[in-house]
């Protein structure tokens, strides 16, 4: 210490220390100098990430946003990379999206949550779900899950009528059935009674288009459904006429329906 007081007491001395003052702050200067232009450079890179090419309602799960192309691969960047951003589709298998993503958005971890399992997520566009009220032997209440397929058959009691519309032999009713549906796959039965002795209505949700949907409404509130299990695979398609107790007694062929509207046949 006494050494160094001495040598910065002289000119020479304080000359030489501020050169080598000098020198350290420069080198200290291109050091940081060096970092920066790097970091510059990094954040200039260009990197790529995924980006809505639509708007992304939340709930639309990862496989529809990729069979939609509902994204789209941009190059933007490293700078301007939003935290957890999507670079890979794959990521989006399982997932659904949390929350509404708007066209242009990066796609980032944040955006989906392998928990957003919300049922429209699992619908594509012309389907719908549809949840029908069944007693244990209609609906195959603790025999079917979710995931199985099924025909339907819906029965009503039919009142037949002349080309003019109206009712014949005094306007009585005659019970019918007919195959309405073939091959809906289950998407849930909900209060399921376990075995065949259970009693009361289950719940059970079908996988359907908008007519078939309707349809199933209109039997539901105004006839008897009937669900009928198909095998898990080779199943075939079977279209058996409207059955009546004549066509199964006397072995007669199935009526012939009058449009009521117009006088049609």
């Amino acid at each position: 210490m006494e050494y160094a007081q001495k040598f910065t007491s002289t000119r020479k001395g304080s000359l030489l220390f501020g050169a080598l003052a000098a020198l350290i702050a420069g080198a200290l200067i291109v050091v940081y100098v060096n970092r920066y232009r790097n970091s510059v450079r990094a954040e200039g890179a260009p990197v790529t990430v995924l980006t809505a090419a639509a708007a992304i309602p939340k709930g639309t799960s990862g496989q529809t946003v990729a069979a939609k192309a509902m994204f789209t691969a941009t190059t933007v960047r490293r700078g301007q990379l939003l935290d957890g951003a999507l670079s890979d589709p794959s990521s989006l298998i399982g997932k659904a999206a949390s929350k509404d993503i708007y066209a242009g958005q990066q796609l980032t971890a944040a955006d989906f949550s392998a928990s957003a399992t919300a049922l429209p997520s699992t619908l594509s566009a012309g389907q719908r779900a549809i949840t029908i009220p069944l007693d244990p032997a209609h609906g195959l209440i603790g025999q079917i899950q979710a995931g199985d397929h099924v025909d339907v058959y819906a029965g009503f009691n039919v009142v037949a009528v002349s080309a003019a519309g109206v009712p014949l032999a005094g306007g009585q009713s005659t019970p019918a059935l007919k195959l309405i549906m073939q091959d809906i796959k289950v998407l849930g039965v909900a209060g399921a009674k376990s075995g065949l002795g259970g009693s009361g209505n289950s719940n059970v949700s079908l996988n359907v288009n908008a007519q078939q949907a309707a349809e199933l409404a209109f039997a539901s509130d105004n006839g008897k459904i009937w669900l009928s299990l198909r095998p898990s695979s080779g199943a075939t398609d079977i279209r058996p006429g409207l059955v009546t107790a004549e066509t199964i007694l006397l072995g007669v062929r199935s009526v012939t329906v009058t449009r009521s509207l117009g006088g049609h046949r």
